[in-house]
């Protein structure tokens, strides 16, 4: 729960500054001064792009979401039995134990997004955000296609 009103907090801290960036874009661009028009088109090219980007993680955050909750009702959730630190992340050497398990299903299935979002979840409790949002985007993007 804490994770989500931090997520809205920062979404509307975020629309906060892109209205009073796009107050401002308008004023320069208003000022007639070449200068002025183009830090202007600046400003507002810069809050169109954080708003896009806020779309995509949000939009991201919420499918992710639904395929867990979706995977976890058909009982296909890792088991949570890794030993965690305080802050409530697994111990690296744990969750690396589990991933060949994750990635040989990867393998085997490919078109299985049953089995990429495991390999989501092993590769962010191996801390591989990079590759962990990579896998997960690959199993939202195998669940939406129709068979």
């Amino acid at each position: 729960m804490k994770g989500k009103i931090a997520v809205i907090v920062m979404a509307v801290l975020l629309v906060f500054y892109l209205v009073l960036a796009g107050v401002r874009a308008t004023l320069f661009i208003q000022s007639g001064e070449p200068v002025g028009i183009l830090i202007g088109l600046g400003l507002l090219i810069l809050p169109l792009i954080g708003f896009w980007a806020l779309v995509r993680e949000v939009t991201f955050g919420i499918r992710s979401e639904r395929l867990v909750r979706q995977l976890d009702a058909l009982g296909g959730l890792p088991a949570a039995d890794l030993p965690t630190r305080p802050s409530g992340r697994p111990y690296r050497d744990a969750a690396d134990e589990h991933f060949p398990a994750a990635q040989a299903e990867v393998e085997a299935e490919p078109g299985n997004w049953h089995a990429w979002l495991r390999l989501g979840l092993a590769y962010d409790a191996s801390g591989d955000r990079k590759r962990a949002r990579r896998a997960i985007r690959t199993a939202i993007a195998l669940e939406r296609t129709p068979k």
